[in-house]
């Protein structure tokens, strides 16, 4: 049997004394479109951290297919990359050319036909010389996405890509996901909104600092693990609430 790009096995991931993951199995199979869920401070962006290479587990193992080691794309919140850099648009999205030409090699311009492409892809191309501190949230986060499309990944991490988006740029977004999705990548996703998950993603891996349920996201629904009814943001374990 072949081994999954992404394996888990009994991980836990710890900040000091806090605990943000317990005891996580789990795969991710090749070319999959996996959606992460759970309430704040369930553990999401850390087991995206994990995959990524960022932090190491506290006990237990992850096992990466080693073809993909080195091809794996990580999208932090938005929130959380700085913007008050003196760069341009181009400039920012040629940072994807990293993986390709490292610290040395200079941008070519072929290089540079193969940026312009990739911002015509998320109607940027127009805003090309324009520095990332004038644009809006959703023009950056279309900016990153451009970026990520040109480290040409097979594993994309994505933590709340859609967050505080209007509804015609989440549309946009979601369909250069698909687009990849479509081209055999394997993408997790972390997302709040049940209605994205349920309609675009066809397996969820519920957490709440630990794993409540992974698979198949209308079964998830079907258990009601995943349900319209829940409030994401209360979601935890019934044994954890009787505790204490």
């Amino acid at each position: 049997m072949q081994t999954p790009p992404i394996l888990l096995e009994n991980v836990s991931v710890s900040y000091g004394p806090h605990k943000a993951l317990e005891n996580i199995s789990g795969t991710f199979q090749a070319g999959s479109l996996t959606a992460v869920a759970g309430p704040n401070g369930a553990g999401k962006s850390s087991l995206l951290k994990l995959i990524a290479g960022l932090v190491r587990p506290r006990k237990g193992r992850i096992t990466l297919a080693p073809e993909m080691r080195d091809k794996i794309g990580y999208l932090p919140q938005s929130s959380a990359i700085a913007r008050d850099y003196p760069l341009s648009v181009m400039q920012t999205v040629c940072i994807g050319f990293w993986p390709e030409l490292g610290d040395i090699a200079a941008i070519s311009s072929s290089h540079k036909k193969r940026a312009l492409k990739a911002l015509e892809q998320v109607d940027l191309a127009q805003m090309k010389d324009r520095q990332i501190g004038m644009l809006s949230g959703g023009q950056f986060q279309k900016l990153l996405f451009a970026r990520l499309y040109l480290q040409d990944p097979q594993i994309l991490l994505l933590d709340e890509p859609f967050a505080s988006l209007d509804g015609e740029t989440t549309a946009r977004l979601i369909g250069i996901l698909l687009d990849w999705h479509k081209k055999g990548k394997t993408i997790i996703c972390v997302l709040h909104d049940l209605l994205l998950i349920k309609k675009y993603f066809p397996d969820s891996f519920l957490l709440a600092g630990k794993c409540l349920g992974t698979g198949h996201t209308h079964v998830l629904f079907e258990k009601n693990l995943l349900s319209f009814d829940l409030d994401m943001a209360e979601i935890i374990a019934p044994k954890e609430e009787k505790k204490g």
